[in-house]
């Protein structure tokens, strides 16, 4: 999957909406379409989109245009299902498809400290891409970095800022080799999220900057 190809929150829900996602994005973009419903038209003018481009290939013999109907049609059941499904009940931070891809609830995460004010939870390996959680301590700075690959962030609870703006709960941060952030929770509640990346980060704060942040 190439970064520059999915280098804005758009360009993610196109390809959701194409289908070619990787799972653990598929699953972010999922998560982030059930807690910002407002992206859901966006998402079904992609769709249309899509179908108008389907209609226009040169049909395919019987056979195979029947099979691939049938793709589209359970696709589009799939979609439907996904856009009509309730808000999530206010208790239960996990929106319901990441839920049901980590198989656990929030309250169940067994974070580590990696950091002062800085907690992970490395969920696993899936199709190339490291996928965790993270809790940040409200006010706390994670350290300057810059991405090897690619780095997908959506924000469950609080918020953090960078000089990019402001992401609340249900924002995607999207981060690739041209971005160099220092990412920081606000102060009135930790900031928890969802990561999906594809390379590890590297640092590039000045030592100074960087014990700073440590023991901030």
């Amino acid at each position: 999957m190439a970064g520059d190809d999915l280098n804005t929150v758009d360009a993610l829900i196109a390809h959701y909406a194409a289908g070619i996602l990787p799972e653990p994005a598929r699953v972010l973009v999922a998560a982030h379409l059930e807690i910002q419903a407002v992206n859901r038209p966006k998402l079904l003018a992609f769709e249309t989109l899509a179908g108008d481009l389907l209609e226009k290939i040169e049909p395919a013999p019987m056979a195979s245009r029947e099979s691939r109907l049938e793709e589209i049609f359970l696709s589009k059941v799939d979609t439907s299902q996904r856009a009509e499904r309730p808000a999530r009940p206010k208790n239960a931070l996990l929106p319901p498809s990441l839920r049901d891809f980590v198989g656990f609830e929030a309250e169940d995460i067994p974070w580590k400290t990696k950091l002062p004010g800085f907690k992970e939870y490395i969920v696993g390996d899936f199709d190339g891409f490291e996928v965790s959680f993270f809790w940040i301590r409200p006010g706390r700075a994670v350290p300057a970095h810059t991405h090897k690959g690619c780095e997908f962030s959506l924000v469950l609870d609080g918020a953090f800022q960078d000089a990019r703006g402001r992401y609340g709960p249900g924002d995607i941060s999207v981060a690739d080799d041209s971005v160099d952030h220092r990412p920081i929770a606000e102060n009135d509640r930790p900031c928890i999220g969802f990561a999906v990346v594809d390379a590890p980060l590297k640092l590039t704060g000045s030592l100074r900057q960087m014990i700073g942040d440590l023991i901030g």
